[in-house]
């Protein structure tokens, strides 16, 4: 994972690494094994540069010090993390085994959770040292592990979503009509950057037709007059994740453009105001989708109502049919319903919302009516 370090200090991820100890223990493991990514950032702000086919894993366990297993050429950059201070640091030299130095930190017949991308060479060699061990995804184990967040971790996500809306303000004001998709998802990379993203995940421009697919991978297609174009871009900014979707129109639109428009805006105002503490995650989804179902389009919303975010643009908890997890206060997810007619055109509106005590807030405000492009 690259980004700039969030502005956290050695007792905030001390905090956290005993937090998500206690969490193992609670949900029935003998510990955490974290491999290098998010996960990582999140409870140490260690980031290997590189990740090798070295083994670096995060050793967390209920009543035992965190230690960092770490390859000794490695260990100088560890030891810059901010979270360093907190931890252990066990390196390992090139010629010995690092899955024997990590199997004396484990309890022998322990069930343990792993993170998802975790290399499966690892993951192997660690079940070869120790036959007795099991393991579960950390995802499955303990999905809710960085979905819900701190003051100062809610602020960095608002700031995230500020630099995005000020991309969107930006970008309705340049050309569309006769230029390429590349060229207009260049323009929305340059003004993430410009407005304080060092990371820059996705920068989706959907024009015309390409609207219908809701991960259209931007192309040539040179954008015409009466074309919508779905907008949806985001990365990191100070470590932290932005994720925004509009639709614009290249000059007037059709009286059906607009209908479908002001149909998928009414729907993700629903999802919004679904949103309150208590209510599960999956009433959320529900919330939206039934108002493009009772307008005849339910055949044409083909995805979830959205996703968490925090370290990542993408991470639990989802807003999905059957995701009975509760809504919790500083939980911060994706609300972006969206119709998609093959062959026609495609509209999305997506917004950040955090849950607060008595509701959800947005963490983008740009306008959700339809704007006029160019």
């Amino acid at each position: 994972m690259t980004g700039t370090a969030a502005p956290f200090a050695a007792d905030d991820y001390r905090a956290r690494m005993e937090r998500a100890a206690r969490s193992a223990a609670e949900a029935g493991l003998a510990g955490l094994l974290v491999a290098p990514g998010p996960d990582m950032v999140w409870l140490t702000g260690y980031a290997p540069t590189a990740v090798t086919e070295r083994l670096t894993l995060l050793v967390l366990a209920p009543g035992q010090d965190p230690v960092l297993v770490v390859p000794t050429l490695e260990a100088p950059d560890a030891a810059k993390a901010a979270g360093a201070s907190a931890l252990t640091l066990r390196d390992w030299t090139d010629g010995k085994d690092p899955y024997a130095a990590t199997a004396a930190l484990l309890a022998a017949g322990g069930r343990f959770g792993i993170s998802d991308n975790a290399w499966a060479m690892h993951l192997l060699g660690l079940q070869k040292a120790l036959p007795g061990t099991s393991y579960a995804s950390l995802t499955e184990a303990l999905p809710m592990l960085r979905a819900v967040k701190d003051t100062a971790e809610l602020e960095l996500l608002a700031a995230a979503g500020a630099a995005a809306d000020a991309t969107f303000e930006e970008i309705r004001k340049v050309p569309f009509g006769g230029r390429r998709e590349s060229e207009v998802a260049a323009d929305l990379a340059d003004l993430l950057r410009r407005f304080g993203h060092s990371q820059v995940d996705f920068t989706i421009v959907a024009s015309g037709p390409n609207g219908a697919n809701p991960h259209h991978e931007v192309g040539d297609r040179v954008i015409e007059r009466g074309d919508m174009v779905v907008l949806d871009f985001g990365g990191l900014k100070d470590g932290y994740g932005s994720d925004t979707s509009r639709t614009v129109h290249v000059g007037e639109p059709t009286d059906e453009e607009r209908r479908v428009h002001d149909l998928v805006r009414a729907a993700q105002e629903a999802g919004f105001r679904a949103v309150r503490p208590g209510v599960p995650c999956q009433e959320v989804d529900r919330a939206a989708r039934a108002v493009i179902a009772d307008a005849g389009y339910g055949e044409y919303f083909i995805h979830r109502i959205g996703h968490g975010i925090g370290v990542t643009t993408h991470e639990p908890p989802y807003m999905i049919e059957g995701e009975e997890q509760p809504l919790v206060p500083g939980m911060c997810f994706s609300v972006e319903p969206g119709v998609y007619l093959p062959g026609r055109f495609g509209v999305r509106i997506e917004d950040i919302v955090t849950v607060t005590e008595d509701g959800g807030r947005r963490l983008n405000d740009t306008t959700r009516e339809m704007v006029i492009v160019d």
